[in-house]
């Protein structure tokens, strides 16, 4: 089955200035989606990222173009701190935040728990 991977216009929505959502599809099927999210008050300044790829489609490259259109993207909202959390068992997902350019700068003991642990 030949792939082809497009970013749908139609899928990008602002909603109040405050967040940016998009998603991915591959052959008409959502296959990743992601968002910034502007915080308020004191941190109005940082913005929280969140991105979800779909199994079969990892390893391909999207999570980090995605990833370089987020940061693209928190810089034209003005946002000059981008958050994120990950499990620290999720290391693709943590190389591709390193890559670009994120760094970890706290480990949170407990405060999500997967499978119960």
């Amino acid at each position: 089955m030949k792939r082809s991977i497009g970013f749908q216009e139609s899928w990008f929505a602002w909603r109040g200035g405050k967040t940016f959502f998009f998603v991915v599809e591959v052959d008409g099927r959502v296959i990743a989606s992601s968002d910034i999210n502007r915080q308020t008050g004191y941190e109005e300044h940082v913005g929280a990222v969140g991105i979800i790829i779909k199994r079969g489609f990892r390893e391909l490259g999207i999570g980090t173009t995605i990833m370089c259109i987020l940061v693209a993207l928190a810089e034209m909202m003005g946002i000059e701190v981008l958050t994120l959390t990950a499990f620290a068992s999720n290391r693709r997902a943590v190389h591709v935040y390193e890559k670009v350019g994120f760094v970890q700068t706290s480990l949170i003991q407990k405060e999500h728990l997967k499978k119960g642990k």
